[in-house]
């Protein structure tokens, strides 16, 4: 008959975890300083992905005395390199990135709202509106464009000029 219990196992479990946490801690400070700052930037759904990961990386193996701590050690390895091989081949190869990251999207411009953009973005005219004020703009008229970056974020650019900050984005979303 097997023992089950909900709430105290002895000090062993407690101690393993406590001496596992620490260790994944260190190893995971230290891999993150390695692997530089693009690992905590803003993220991409790969880095998402990767995050979640090392988090549950992490989490099983504080709990689970089944997964060993060189086992943690090679996956959150196996994560960051991956991690690394990708963000290279997205500088190095523009299809590359274009595969792992969602173009930015054109959501305003110049006093017109981009419906359909927004439709396949799921975002509001009320969303824009609250971007608006976060960049604490009183009024539309001093918008020329709002785009959904990669990352997710939403950006209010006040003046055009030349365009060349929405020089990335397709030519047709600029009626061009």
């Amino acid at each position: 008959m097997t023992r089950v219990t909900y709430v105290f196992d002895g000090w062993e479990p407690i101690f393993r975890t406590i001496a596992v946490g620490v260790a994944i801690y260190v190893i995971l400070v230290i891999s993150l300083r390695i692997s530089g700052s693009r690992t905590l930037a803003k993220m991409n759904a790969f880095d998402f992905i990767v995050t979640i990961a090392i988090g549950a990386v992490f989490g099983s193996s504080m709990i689970s005395s089944d997964v060993a701590l060189a086992q943690t050690v090679t996956a959150l390895a196996l994560l960051l390199g991956m991690q690394y091989v990708v963000g290279k081949s997205q500088t190095r190869w523009p299809w590359f990135e274009r595969l792992v990251t969602n173009p930015p999207s054109l959501l305003y411009y110049r006093g017109e709202f981009l419906e359909d953009a927004m439709l396949e973005e799921r975002l509001s005219e009320a969303d824009l509106r609250s971007a608006v004020r976060k960049k604490q703009l009183g009024s539309f008229e001093d918008v020329e464009a709002i785009v959904l970056e990669t990352g997710g974020d939403v950006s209010i650019v006040t003046s055009v000029g030349d365009e060349s900050a929405l020089g990335d984005l397709p030519p047709d979303e600029l009626g061009e």
